[in-house]
């Protein structure tokens, strides 16, 4: 599969994860689980500054400076599988997944908007051309989606306070199902590793430009 997307690679960010078995209990593990789960610590780095003793310290303004850019990639895959649920061209599974993950994306986006009140950055535009309507390129956009979302969270969770880290905690294994899940549909292994790193912010930043979606 390749599209604008095509060009992302396993070694530009880790791949996810936890393996499901058939189609229908997969299903019923990403319905049945959008509040539960727990995060994977990954490097100190606070939004891709090398760790010291001050910057790897938990703090209220470093959780929400931490919120506020898992917030933007909320937005982006809210965005993503909003517009292709609504286009209608998905068929069978790929349209339970895009329904079932938009759903999931926007109580994330709500979760993180709430949690910064007044501090929640403003939603971008995004551009997502065909991505949204072509099966094909949906898949191959998904899978690349899916896999930086869980990496940039790997890569920040660690510098959260224990009070964040325990509110987050319900959004980071669903990330890692939605993965798993599109790519098996896509054919390819759901958990190719037994642990994932995390990515810096500058890495995840660079990884979502390349998508052509964040201009």
């Amino acid at each position: 599969m390749r599209s604008r997307c095509g060009t992302f690679e396993a070694r530009d960010l880790p791949v996810a994860h936890a393996p499901l078995q058939g189609s229908t209990s997969r299903r019923a593990v990403v319905r049945g689980t959008a509040a539960a789960g727990a995060f994977v610590l990954g490097g100190a780095t606070v939004l891709g500054r090398p760790a010291t003793a001050a910057a790897a310290r938990p703090s209220r303004s470093q959780d929400q400076a931490i919120f506020n850019f898992a917030l933007l990639l909320e937005y982006l895959q809210a965005a993503f599988y909003g517009q292709a649920a609504a286009r209608g061209r998905l068929r069978g599974e790929l349209r339970d997944f895009a329904e079932t993950v938009a759903g999931h994306e926007h109580a994330h986006v709500e979760f993180l908007r709430k949690a910064l009140g007044r501090r929640a950055r403003r939603e971008p535009a995004f551009h997502f051309g065909r991505a949204t309507s072509v099966e094909r390129e949906f898949v191959d956009a998904a899978i690349v989606l899916e896999n930086i979302g869980v990496a940039a969270y790997n890569g920040q969770v660690a510098n959260l306070t224990k009070k964040s880290l325990a509110a987050a905690a319900e959004i980071v294994s669903v990330e890692g199902r939605h993965a798993a899940w599109i790519s098996d549909l896509a054919g390819r292994p759901p958990a190719p590793r037994a642990a994932d790193p995390g990515a810096s912010a500058p890495e995840v930043l660079a990884a979502l430009r390349k998508t052509g979606f964040v201009r």
